[in-house]
């Protein structure tokens, strides 16, 4: 029977440990969810679970394990509650703390940082401090515990039956498994919580009583106890294989859910802050870029014309909304243009637009990308109007369809133009502009609306040069001079080439300027005899500055070729004395290089200091020459060559730089040279000056008063005009003019181009690119005029372009233009024939005069003999004379060959001139005879009075010497006269008395020097 007792005891001991096993590997799962509940429904009041916990506990009355776990949170709080208490005291404190932080605004420094300090001070961090304890847990380190055999748990039984005797084991029965009593044994293995501990004022019997009966006891393990009672039991361990978190660990995961989400806003803020300390660095570096952009195009990008000017632009690459007349077309619209004579011709001098359209623009083509700059904008040329515009936009296109208005970032860029018609405006973009076309749109003007203007622009690095464009070859400096620099690159010239080159100077200006010049020859600072003299000027105006920088060009070439060898080179310099004067006009060249390219209008630095115009400032010898020739007095009074210059002339209103000018035309025996002037594009050859036409009466005879042809109308005077045209303005060396204008045109390579037309009007060369300047645009007292007349000298003028003051990039375009027709113009002086005069003695004969028949103009030698006339290929019948001399004549043939033919003459002495040397030798004079009246018988019939003779030998004498001078006259083959005029001088262009043979007469030995001069040439009666 006992048997069957123990049995069942031990059967229900199996099922009752069974059941306590199950229900400990469910508390863990349940603690979870509660814990998760709390989360979510917040923690309750620690009574009310105290008080729960209490009648659970007197609840129990089975005894065992269970009802031991359950009687051990009596009459206190578990740590669980405890802890929930806590966390929820630090969440509404952390919920306090983090209250303003949603307000605060992220700023774009990193200056606010204040929800570190409320993380430091976090209430729940003091709950991980039973973390510290983990390690020391023996139910987390020893793993060897085993699951207990059959006879332990027996005797477990009995134990707990009280069947046994009580031992010192039983208090480790007492102990309440699970993992509370983990969380006791972590807290504190010696002294686990009692009721007490939480709560004072309660009382229990059971804890002063003790009752032995009792199974089990719930009395708390005083301290005193074993710290082996609180081992694990090792069926919790085998039950629960899983790895379960700890009820801290459970609770600190809530912890991190609230520490992860503030981690989150922190790290949110923290990218805000980042954001906008990046968007602040980001706009700081867009404001220094632009700082730094706007401080580098402070100073525009420097760009040169693109050729509106000079007529690099072609005209179909310029284009306008419209036009008020055919005269002010777009084509009209270009920089410096100017108007003809009449203002309502054709030929305007603006770009004028129709003022009842209602967009205006002016449209420019670069034909590929260009790098747009800036542009130049200009007034009206007129005499009577003052039109020009004062304000413009700017647009650019690559299709010439959208176009796209140039932006300062708040608005359309609104330009401000002119103030006058006359004075150029440069207006600079801030920033260059890459397109293919620009459109300037007028937005205000003053009077119409006309305009003139450049465009500047660079073209880009990719792109490729035009057919028109020639590379330099020689290395040469291509820029702009002023007088410092001109005057130091002509020394460094003279150094480089010391043995070729002089410099001396040929005078000064109103200011005491110097006028450089540089001879270049094989002997320097020396004439010598049978080699020409030639020269080359520039800067007759000052703004027309290309002459002077080709003269500065040519310097430098000829010098750096010659040192190289180049025998064209070697025979011009060996040959020629060749002048180059690269400023005639110093002070005002140093008034427009103030000013620059481009920016000086048409007439700044044209006239000298004074106010003249150098090149118009001259003699007026052509109304000399014309009118004696009108009265018959050339040559035989008035010489058609070497006219002397008028008396006051010199101190009258002449510039000082002309008068320096006239005196080295005069010690300088020149033969050819030519002028350098800018403005149009072509070679004019003299005469400059127009001739008035000469009055003839109706039967044909000279002496009509001028002033009949004012009652003419206008018909018969353009028909006059029409008969006379060659005569009115050519000269006697027409051709050989022509042909020397040709040279530089030909060879010139781009002159004679005249699909452009001219610069600033239709072509009026007829394609040949040169033209005579009467014809053109007749002036008085010319240059060119005066040194045809005074000097030996055959000079022309030579325009090199539309543009007078061109940009420094446009040098060596125009160097590698003119370079081939300056050297070919050169080679021109040996075209003709050239000679020495000399008497029997071998005397060279200065002042000797050489006439080739035909042609109406001599030539006179120099000082030292030699002469140089220049002519076109043929057969010539030329003459040499000297005063008491007779003269010769030969015939010179004038070839195709480089050089000159040469043509020399010997004289000897006339008979007179003999006669004078006799008596001079003798120390007798010629008896002067005097005119006495004749008696009333000898008068001669027929209206002629003879010398009254007391003596029949004076008679004879008289009638002798007058035959001797009929039979002279007739060897030479000249026509005779009955009636001749005399003068009393023949260096003033009128004489001071005029008389008839036979009524007044001079010494007889003064007749004959008049009769020996000039004698083969005949007296025009037309």
């Amino acid at each position: 029977m006992r048997v069957l007792v123990c049995a069942a005891l031990f059967a229900l001991c199996w099922i009752l440990t069974f059941a306590i096993n199950e229900e400990l590997a469910n508390a863990p799962n349940q603690r979870t969810r509660s814990i998760q509940m709390r989360q979510s429904n917040g923690v309750k009041s620690n009574r009310d679970d105290l008080q729960e916990g209490f009648s659970e506990d007197t609840q129990m009355d089975e005894p065992g394990e269970e009802m031991a776990e359950k009687e051990k949170p009596k009459g206190k709080k578990t740590p669980e509650e405890i802890l929930a208490a806590k966390a929820k005291k630090a969440a509404e404190k952390e919920a306090k703390a983090k209250k303003p932080k949603p307000t605060k605004k992220p700023k774009p420094t990193k200056k606010p940082k204040p929800p570190k300090a409320t993380k430091k001070s976090k209430p729940p961090k003091a709950t991980k401090k039973p973390k510290a304890a983990k390690p020391t847990t023996p139910a987390r380190e020893t793993k060897p515990t085993k699951k207990p055999t059959m006879e332990e748990e027996e005797e477990k039984l009995l134990l707990e039956l009280g069947w046994d005797t009580l031992s010192p084991k039983e208090t480790e029965m007492e102990k309440p498994i699970g993992p509370d009593h983990d969380m006791h044994s972590k807290k504190d293995p010696t002294t686990p919580p009692s009721v007490k501990e939480h709560m004072p004022d309660n009382w229990d019997s059971r804890h002063e009583i003790q009752e032995p009966d009792l199974i089990p006891k719930v009395k708390q393990p005083s301290s005193t106890d074993d710290p082996s009672i609180y081992l694990p039991i090792p069926e919790e361990a085998t039950t629960t294989p899983r790895t379960i978190a700890p009820w801290y660990e459970e609770y600190d995961y809530a912890d991190l859910a609230a520490k992860k989400q503030e981690e989150e806003l922190e790290k949110a803020r923290k990218a805000k802050e980042e954001k906008a300390e990046k968007l602040r660095k980001m706009w700081e570096e867009e404001e220094e870029e632009k700082r730094k952009q706007t401080a580098l195009h402070a100073e525009p990008k420097k760009c040169p014309p693109l050729g509106l000017e000079s007529h690099r632009v072609e005209d179909d690459q310029i284009l306008a909304s419209s036009s008020s007349n055919l005269g002010y077309s777009a084509l009209r619209g270009r920089l410096n243009m100017q108007n003809s004579a009449d203002e309502e011709d054709v030929y305007g001098g603006a770009w004028c637009a129709d003022t009842e359209e209602k967009e205006h623009w002016f449209q420019v083509d670069g034909r590929r990308e260009v790098e747009f700059t800036g542009v130049i904008t200009q007034g009206r040329n007129s005499e009577s109007n003052n039109d020009f515009v004062s304000s413009f936009f700017v647009a650019f296109s690559n299709d010439s369809r959208e176009w796209t208005v140039l932006h300062d970032g708040y608005a359309e860029w609104l330009f401000y133009g002119n103030v006058d018609k006359d004075t150029p405006v440069m207006t600079e973009f801030s920033y260059p502009v890459v397109a293919r076309y620009i459109r300037v749109l007028p937005q205000s003007w003053n009077g119409s609306l006309c305009m003139r203007l450049e465009v500047l622009g660079c073209q880009l690095p990719t792109s490729y040069a035009t057919e028109n464009d020639v590379p330099p070859t020689d290395d040469l400096d291509y820029r702009h001079h002023n007088y410092k620099e001109m005057r130091q690159m002509m020394k460094v010239i003279n150094e480089e080439c010391p043995n070729i080159t002089r410099i001396y100077n040929i005078g000064k200006s109103f200011q005491g300027l110097k006028m450089y010049a540089m001879e270049i020859s094989d002997n320097p600072g020396e004439h010598e005899p049978g080699e020409p003299e030639f020269r080359y000027t520039a800067g007759l105006h000052g703004n027309e500055v290309l002459g002077r920088e080709l003269l500065l060009l040519l310097m430098q070439f000829i010098c750096k070729e010659y040192n190289d060898d180049n025998p064209r080179v070697h025979r011009l310099v060996e040959t020629v004395r060749i002048h180059l004067v690269p400023s005639l006009n110093p002070d005002a060249y140093e008034l427009a290089y103030e000013m620059g390219s481009e920016m000086g209008n048409w007439a700044l630095g044209h006239w000298t200091e004074e106010g003249y115009d150098i090149f118009q400032n001259f003699p007026d010898l052509n109304s000399v020459l014309w009118g004696a020739e009108d009265r018959g007095w050339v040559p035989r009074i008035v010489p058609n060559h070497h006219i002397p210059i008028p008396e006051n002339f010199l101190n009258g209103s002449v510039a000082t730089e002309t008068k320096a000018i006239i005196s080295w035309m005069e010690r300088t025996p020149f033969v050819l040279g030519a002028n350098l002037q800018g403005g149009e594009k072509l070679v004019a050859y003299p005469f400059d000056m127009q001739r008035p036409p000469r009055a003839t009466s109706t039967d044909g005879r000279v002496g009509q008063p001028v002033q009949e042809y004012h009652n003419m109308n206008e018909e018969t005077w353009a028909r006059i005009q029409r008969q006379n045209e060659g005569a009115l303005r050519e000269t006697a060396d027409e051709n050989l003019f022509r042909w020397l204008a040709t040279t530089y045109a030909h060879s010139h390579l781009t002159l004679t181009e005249n699909h452009r037309g001219s610069c600033h009007t239709d072509d009026i060369t007829g394609g040949q690119g040169i033209i005579n300047r009467a014809s053109w645009k007749p002036v008085v007292g010319s240059m060119n005029d005066f040194s045809y007349l005074h000097t030996n000298c055959f000079e022309i003028s030579i325009f090199l372009g539309c543009d007078k003051f061109p940009h420094e990039s446009e040098l060596p375009s125009e160097w590698e233009n003119n370079r081939e027709a300056l050297l070919a113009f050169i080679e021109q002086v040996h075209r003709g024939i050239k000679g020495v005069v000399r008497d029997v003695d071998g005397n060279l004969l200065a002042n000797a005069t050489v006439s080739v028949e035909g042609i109406k103009h001599d030539v006179k030698t120099a000082s030292t003999g030699d002469y140089w006339r220049l002519l076109n290929p043929g057969e010539y019948r030329v003459t040499a004379r000297a005063d008491g001399y007779s003269s010769q004549t030969r015939l010179c043939i004038v070839g195709y060959d480089a050089n000159a033919t040469p043509c020399s003459f010997t004289l000897t002495k006339s008979n007179w001139a003999r006669i004078q040397q006799i008596l001079a030798q003798s120390g007798k004079r010629p008896r002067l005879v005097n005119n006495i009246p004749r008696n009333a018988n000898n008068q001669v019939n027929g209206g002629s009075t003879g010398p009254a003779g007391g003596s029949q030998n004076e008679r004879l004498n008289r009638i002798r010497l007058m035959r001797m001078r009929k039979l002279r006259m007739e060897r030479m083959k000249s026509s005779t006269t009955t009636e001749m005029t005399t003068s009393t001088t023949t260096t003033t262009p009128e004489p001071t008395t005029t008389t008839t043979l036979g009524s007044t007469s001079e010494s007889w030995y003064d007749w004959f020097e008049q009769e020996s001069f000039n004698f083969e040439h005949t007296i025009d009666e037309d």
